[in-house]
């Protein structure tokens, strides 16, 4: 079984034609997370001398250092530093699931040539913490054809209507907002549908560290100071927030950049992270891996559909069998604003749809 891993990797150039690959991204990370020069010089394989060098080389390529040294206080990283790491994290959090796509057309392509694999199952989901997971998971049992392609839910939603995939993720708010959300999608909602059930997320406002600028909820976003970085239109996580809005009266064009956009959770956390803007609305995993506030406003049941004869196919059974493994069930339970919700289980749509509309009278 092949697999294709495609990174994204950057140059810098100056005027006079010097140019410089930043290798010492690994170091300057080590150094954020350890706040010593040794040890990170340690934690990414290089000596101390040479991850000294290494930065001496940076510093004099920007004309400004990278790092600062205090003694008896460790190691730092100077502003220069904290913006080229998060640099580094804006543009992995931005095009990897991009690239992980393309890898994974590859990977098909390959191995339907070699005949190295059994056919698997085509996985539309949007890109979430748990999917990342569950798509690492599966991809350690080489004997399947695994082809997980992050797409919006309503992207997700029509190719499952086509047979284009064989798995469509689907994401309802808990409470009243789960019915809009379902009326949405109704078009393309069939009753030979089967949900399997998997978590429940957690999604809120993404926020500077210790919340700065004091914001207290969904009101504060008019506010004229604050800069705002938002999802993708037709993302459920858009879609969740502008119902929030609409719910609340709140106009969103008042919101200055709402039309701001990032592909993935972990993009518009690195975005406020980097300090380009003072909140966004993402999944709270987004925000703790960032070290970010996070403020939550909505509980959404997360869970992939099929059509009921694709049960019978053979990976079908892998994939439940990887839901319901403990050990990945543990994966899960370590993310944070995510819960178990019985993955694995398999339920005809109708009584999905009568436990959600239950919820939403709550």
């Amino acid at each position: 079984m092949i697999r294709i891993e495609i990174q994204p990797r950057w140059r810098f150039h100056q005027s006079d034609g010097s140019s410089l690959d930043p290798q010492g991204l690994a170091l300057l990370q080590a150094v954020h997370d350890t706040g010593k020069l040794t040890e990170a010089a340690a934690r990414v394989g290089y000596s101390y001398r040479h991850a000294w060098n290494l930065l001496g080389k940076w510093q004099e390529f920007f004309g400004s250092p990278l790092i600062e040294l205090e003694r008896g206080k460790g190691a730092r990283l100077a502003p220069l530093g904290e913006k080229l790491l998060w640099a580094d994290q804006r543009i992995r959090a931005r095009l990897s699931p991009q690239l992980d796509n393309l890898a994974g057309e590859l990977e098909l392509e390959l191995n339907r040539v070699l005949q190295a694999s059994n056919p698997g199952l085509r996985i539309f989901a949007s890109h979430g913490f748990a999917v990342a997971a569950l798509r690492e998971w599966l991809e350690q049992d080489p004997s399947w054809q695994w082809e997980v392609q992050f797409r919006s839910g309503s992207e997700a939603m029509i190719a499952l209507h086509r047979r284009d995939c064989e798995v469509a993720g689907l994401h309802v708010p808990v409470g009243p907002l789960g019915a809009l959300s379902l009326k949405r999608i109704q078009p393309w909602l069939r009753p030979d549908l089967r949900v399997i059930t998997f978590v429940e997320r957690t999604q809120g406002l993404i926020l500077a560290p210790g919340n700065p600028h004091g914001v207290q909820g969904l009101a504060d976003l008019l506010r004229g100071d604050l800069r705002f970085v938002n999802r993708e239109q037709g993302s459920g996580t858009r879609t969740l927030l502008e119902s929030l809005l609409r719910r609340d009266d709140l106009d969103s064009a008042a919101i200055n950049g709402f039309h701001n956009e990032e592909f993935t959770h972990a993009a518009v956390a690195a975005f406020v992270a980097s300090g380009m803007a003072d909140a966004g609305f993402g999944v709270e995993a987004a925000a703790r891996q960032f070290g970010l506030t996070f403020i939550p406003m909505a509980r959404e049941n997360y869970c992939l559909l099929c059509h009921e004869d694709s049960l019978d196919l053979p990976a079908m059974g892998a994939l439940l069998r990887v839901l319901q493994n403990p050990e990945f069930q543990t994966r899960i339970a370590q993310l944070p604003g995510y819960a178990l919700s019985r993955p694995g289980e398999v339920m005809p749509l109708p009584q999905a749809l009568e436990q959600w509309r239950k919820e939403s009278l709550l």
